[in-house]
């Protein structure tokens, strides 16, 4: 009797292939080797700063995480993050709470909304914006925007004082403020946020949204029951990229913010600082001590973007839905 061929079945789902031919061997092996790699440097990047870290912690005379000052001329040397963490987060926030909803906007525009020629030119302006330098959003930010920004905290300190947040303590004085900055990274964060979502929007299915368009929805229902419930883990990616460059923007928050050792809940007063801003200013003339203490708030920056992308993709895994791109 003739002996039939037996067929082989795909390996269960979770499993690996089967690696067999040499250039699938190599290839595995590239791209294992580049992920340890890639696991080793952070490694190497965390050791680094926390070696750097117990020395200036343990010399420090005020408390390394609520003092306010930061004086490497004081005897003994006085550091403190306090401010900078504040001044970090707050900004951050801000620039993301302006930058998100108008970048999906305009992604939803260009994919959706607008003729072909014209997302064609937009989505060109967009990767523009994405390549202008840091230093010159800071000066922009400088000679433009801080004069006009006078008005607008004036009216906001008249009739938004009495919620303490958009409270001005001397009205009239120039607007270096943490709200200025936050204007200020959520236009520099707005080009990322919206080329990712631009294309996270280009790869919900087709037949998702003529299903919805079959069963008479608008164009606004397609896209709020296809199009947005789909790209949602992509929109959170992209928000966290956006994220990660503000809370590391260095030159332009620099260049802008008049920073003081004063914790204020009046995002209109110039006040505040940012890790990165004040490693900047004060890593030239730091002192062998003072740059390790430069290092250490460099560290509690590295830990905080760690534990916001590691939120991140919580959300992501418990939000994550069926589509049928992982059909």
């Amino acid at each position: 009797m003739d002996a039939t061929p037996t067929a082989t079945l795909p390996p269960a789902k979770g499993q690996p292939r089967a690696v067999t031919r040499p250039g699938d061997r190599i290839f595995f092996g590239l791209t294992r080797g580049s992920g340890i790699l890639l696991l080793l440097v952070m490694a190497a990047i965390a050791a680094f700063l926390t070696f750097r870290t117990f020395s200036a912690v343990s010399q420090d005379h005020g408390n390394f995480l609520t003092t306010f000052e930061w004086n490497a001329d004081a005897t003994p040397p006085v550091f403190g993050i306090a401010v900078l963490a504040y001044g970090t987060i707050v900004s951050s926030i801000i620039a993301m709470v302006i930058a998100v909803p108008v970048a999906i906007g305009i992604a939803l525009f260009i994919s959706h909304y607008a003729p072909r020629r014209l997302a064609g030119a937009l989505a060109y302006v967009v990767d523009l914006l994405a390549a202008v330098p840091s230093i010159v959003y800071g000066l922009w930010g400088a000679l433009y925007l801080v004069p006009r920004m006078q008005g607008l905290t004036a009216w906001l300190n008249e009739y938004l004082g009495w919620t303490v947040v958009f409270k001005q303590s001397n009205p009239g004085t120039a607007a270096r403020s943490l709200f200025t900055v936050g204007i200020l990274l959520a236009i520099m964060i707005l080009p990322i946020i919206t080329n990712v979502s631009r294309e996270v929007f280009r790869q919900v299915p087709k037949a998702h949204e003529e299903a919805a368009l079959a069963l008479g929805a608008t164009r606004w229902e397609v896209v709020r029951t296809a199009v947005l419930p789909f790209a949602r883990s992509g929109i959170i990616s992209a928000s966290m990229l956006g994220l990660g460059r503000a809370l590391g923007e260095t030159m332009a928050v620099a260049t802008v913010l008049s920073s003081s050792p004063v914790l204020t809940a009046h995002i209109l007063d110039p006040a505040g600082g940012t890790f990165a801003q004040n490693i900047a200013s004060h890593f030239g003339e730091a002192t062998n001590f003072g740059r390790d203490a430069l290092i250490a708030s460099g560290l509690v920056l590295f830990v905080i973007t760690l534990l916001v992308n590691g939120a991140a993709r919580l959300i992501i895994a418990r939000r994550k839905e069926y589509s049928g791109a992982n059909a």
